[in-house]
């Protein structure tokens, strides 16, 4: 089992003057129990009592045969632990429970034994507990820098002249939410997933209460040796931040406060099983799941600021397979421990937008990870400038409405789900991969160098702009000199090319406005090498990448002059085979 948590919650602080209560201390969730005291030396995230079995001719309307279940209690006596069937998931796969505790590896070899004694097993995996993380600083801070600064904001202010996000459902797979009065008018009713009570801290199992009930613990309670924490109130948070109310004359204003929140509780007290959260996760696309009412308003944005170590496993990729193909799109949270993403899940996993957090100075904040893997980054928050949304006040229990600002990935990836919100309200035809090919080419360049960052800083103005569509070009030859340039006079425009041998170059005159950026961004064919440069109008070079086979190539240059401008733009084959590009001018 891996923990899934709110992935990266830095709390900032409460709002001055309006009788807010944030959390003080560290709360990074751990695991649940722990028994035996040969574990104390392993950290609760690396430990588990569940795991996942899916046999190749399950029935979802039965539970595995008695052969099935003698098997995997053999399995479990080599282990020195008995193994109970708990339920089977919305994807057909069956969770086990342990007798106790046990660390990953020992549960991972648990697994293998298990499918190497039974040939009707598909594949078998610890079910990972998926954990928030957070750390808080003590700066007060009042402002949504993190929709307007010109930095490290996202343009949302412009964005909102095109489209707010209406008749868009986003989906919040989390603590629950809190039916704050700056966001109640925008919940729909959701749905509890989570089984165990321990976790749930609602005194039931799965209900149609989706509702937040606090996540705070005493010392001790999730693991041996686990510090005390404060709930959290991590999905208001997001919830907020996605869509709360605007224009209420009170309060925040959500990114996509036309849209719709789907509240999804699958992340309680000590974390949330990865079980738990990919039936949410299908229930909340539309998908059945055993014993639970069908879902009546279906998401198109699946937003999981969760994220728990290790590498993408089968249960939770079957899941985002399943969501995307009833056409959602799902955001998902990079991590916080400040290294490659690729070792964190679901930010590992195919077919995600994976976000990375910047401050409010557009450079990666501190804690983000990072790599190949991040689709783009949004502002999470660092050295003191938080991002400002809804809680509750109570540091256990719910007491009443308050606001706080809090750091972490889990931060950024709602800034991505809201402006998904905002293009698929502008364009509902958009398939997931669309969307995040639109996205990722509507974003602009970071400000200082973001190694492993993205493709940049969100744009959601830019964003809305692509949702309807980016006119298309062929490449036009002779264009291998000044006098024969391709001449491009409206932005945005996308290029098709072709290189003829080896090498070629071809050239693109472009017309910029007074104060504009051009930016060009060039996606060779997977076997082909191409370099990207870009020059002024006295044929002066202003910048080049050269990223090699198979990989993207971006530049740009501000025209600072009072006037209109003209740049060239240089695309360079200098080998390889399927000599193809798209050139991607804004």
């Amino acid at each position: 089992m891996r923990g899934i948590q709110p992935s990266g919650l830095v709390m900032v602080l409460a709002l001055a003057g309006l009788s807010v209560l944030a959390p003080t201390q560290a709360q990074t969730s751990t695991a649940l129990r722990i028994e035996p005291k040969a574990l104390n030396t392993v950290p609760p995230q690396w430990q588990t009592d569940r795991i996942i079995v899916r046999y190749k001719d399950a029935d979802p309307a039965s539970a595995p045969t008695a052969t099935q279940l003698d098997r995997a209690r053999v399995a479990g006596n080599r282990q020195g632990v008995q193994l109970s069937h708990v339920r089977r998931t919305g994807l057909g796969a069956d969770v086990l429970r342990l007798s106790q505790f046990l660390p990953i590896d020992r549960v991972r070899v648990l697994a293998r034994e298990l499918q190497n004694g039974d040939a009707g097993i598909d594949y078998a995996e610890p079910d990972r507990l998926l954990y928030p993380t957070m750390t808080p600083t003590d700066t007060y801070f009042s402002s949504q820098w993190d929709l307007f600064d010109p930095v490290g904001g996202i343009n949302a202010p412009t964005a909102w002249d095109k489209s707010t996000g209406a008749g868009v459902v986003v989906a919040v797979v989390d603590t629950g939410v809190r039916p704050h009065a700056d966001l109640a008018a925008n919940l729909l009713s959701g749905y509890d997933f989570i089984v165990d009570t321990k976790v749930s801290n609602d005194g039931n199992g799965r209900d149609s209460d989706a509702s937040d009930p606090g996540d705070g613990v005493v010392a001790g309670f999730c693991a041996s040796g686990s510090a005390a924490q404060n709930s959290t109130w991590h999905g208001t948070h997001v919830a907020g931040t996605i869509a709360a109310v605007a224009n209420n004359g009170a309060g925040i204003a959500g990114i996509a406060y036309g849209a719709k929140i789907l509240p999804v509780r699958a992340v309680g007290r000590c974390g949330g099983y990865t079980s738990d959260v990919v039936d949410g996760m299908v229930w909340a696309a539309g998908g059945s799941v055993s014993r639970v009412p069908a879902n009546a308003k279906p998401a198109k944005v699946i937003n999981i600021s969760l994220g728990g170590v290790g590498a993408c496993d089968s249960t939770m990729q079957n899941a985002i397979n399943a969501v995307r193909g009833r056409g959602a799109v799902v955001v998902v949270a990079a991590g916080n421990e400040n290294t490659d993403a690729a070792q964190s899940s679901p930010a590992s996993c195919t077919g995600v937008i994976t976000v990375a957090a910047i401050g409010r100075n557009g450079a990666k904040a501190s804690y983000s990870n990072y790599g190949s893997v991040v689709s783009i980054a949004a502002p999470g928050g660092d050295g003191g400038d938080g991002i400002l949304s809804t809680v509750d006040t109570g540091l256990t229990s719910p007491v009443s409405d308050g606001y706080a600002s809090y750091m972490g990935t889990s931060m950024a990836t709602p800034h991505i789900s809201g402006v998904a919100a905002l293009m698929l309200s502008k364009n509902p035809s958009l398939t997931p991969d669309e969307l995040a090919a639109r996205l990722k080419a509507s974003a602009r360049p970071f400000p200082v160098t973001c190694s492993s960052c993205g493709a940049g800083i969100v744009d959601a103005a830019s964003a809305v702009g692509f949702a309807a569509g980016v006119p298309v070009i062929a490449e036009v030859e002779p264009n291998n000199g000044l006098s024969t340039a391709q001449a491009i006079t409206n932005l945005p425009i996308q290029i098709i090319g072709a290189a003829n041998g080896s090498p070629d170059a071809d050239l693109f005159k472009v017309t910029v406005p007074a104060g504009k950026t051009l930016t060009a961004t060039m996606t060779p064919g997977s076997t082909s090498n191409f370099d990207l440069y870009l020059y002024n109008a006295s044929v002066s070079l202003l910048a080049s990448s050269k990223n090699g086979v198979g990989l993207v190539d971006m530049v740009s240059a501000t025209n600072s002059s009072g006037s209109d401008t003209i740049m060239y733009v240089r695309v360079l084959y200098t080998g390889g085979a399927n000599a193809t590009y798209s050139l991607l001018l804004k």
